[in-house]
């Protein structure tokens, strides 16, 4: 693979191509063009219910999956391209690091609606306790990208590829961990509050239900994507999966699909309406709902 940056379809096999095969063209519009839907989309609910903390890191990982996807279809006609390639490597990689900040704001807000007296942890200690996580499991996926993209020898692209696993893992044990909280924390509410309590009979639950369900979703979703990127960087690039375009259209691409889906159709403002950045209007906006 280190030899083939001068190599085209009509002079190499695709076996010395950074990746054995030519991106499905269609596939990959399919898949750039939903996620610029998707982006559109955010970008709306964000400004109309002004959710900003969570809207910035939503909007860049919808364009780095955007411009990811564009990475895939220039390969199409030159998979021996390395700055395509690259360009389709770590965009790919990082994006849901995005997605999962925004998915870590939301259990601070969750346990403002739902009742501190239930929670291990503050609301603000989540978001920092989660966020910080991220931004380690960020770092270390960009660190090993920056290294790919610039050495000039297939040892030291290993160790950035290497690197890029090991944000990956720290972005799946971040993930567990943070569904183990979450699920001891409802837990707790229902055991607190029970079944019947006046949050639940609110008319306002559907909706919170909804996003609850669109959260959880996404974060199966993006566990699933990340345990199948893992599984396939350490093969790598030469390895079968890594070569298989239907496991990673339907891993990779529908899995992302889904949680971006799910964070902006049932979108937070679902559980705060428009106090997504006011804890306080919050808590007065439930003392109304309890009049």
């Amino acid at each position: 693979m280190s030899n083939s940056d001068n190599c085209t379809l009509q002079t190499c096999p695709l076996d010395d191509a950074y990746i054995q095969y030519q991106p499905n063209v269609a596939g990959n519009i399919f898949y750039l063009a939903l996620f610029a839907i998707i982006l559109i989309g955010q970008i709306g609910t964000g400004i109309v219910f002004r959710s900003w903390t969570f809207m910035v890191p939503m909007v860049a990982g919808l364009i780095l999956e955007v411009i990811g996807y564009l990475g895939r279809i220039l390969l199409h006609d030159n998979p021996f391209n390395f700055d395509d390639f690259l360009m389709y490597l770590i965009c790919l990689t990082i994006a849901p690091a995005f997605f999962t900040a925004g998915i870590y704001l939301c259990l601070g807000r969750i346990v403002t609606v739902y009742g501190e007296e239930f929670s291990r942890l503050k609301p603000r200690s989540y978001t920092y306790l989660f966020v910080t996580c991220d931004l380690i499991s960020l770092i270390l996926q960009a660190a090993g990208g920056a290294i790919t993209s610039i050495a000039e020898v297939q040892s030291l692209r290993d160790t950035g590829v290497n690197i890029m696993i090991a944000g990956l893992v720290f972005q799946v044990v971040s993930l567990v961990l943070f569904s183990i909280l979450a699920i001891e924390y409802g837990v707790r509410v229902l055991r607190g509050r029970g079944l019947h309590s006046p949050t639940q009979e609110r008319p306002t639950n559907w909706m919170r239900r909804s996003f609850l369900l669109g959260l959880t979703t996404a974060v199966l979703t993006i566990l699933i994507r990340s345990s199948f990127r893992v599984a396939e960087l350490q093969g790598g690039f030469q390895s079968k999966l890594a070569n298989d375009e239907i496991a990673l259209m339907i891993l990779e691409g529908a899995m992302i699909s889904i949680a971006c889906i799910c964070l902006t159709g049932l979108h937070p403002a679902l559980l705060v309406g428009k106090n997504w950045g006011t804890p306080k209007a919050i808590a007065r906006d439930l003392e109304m709902e309890d009049k």
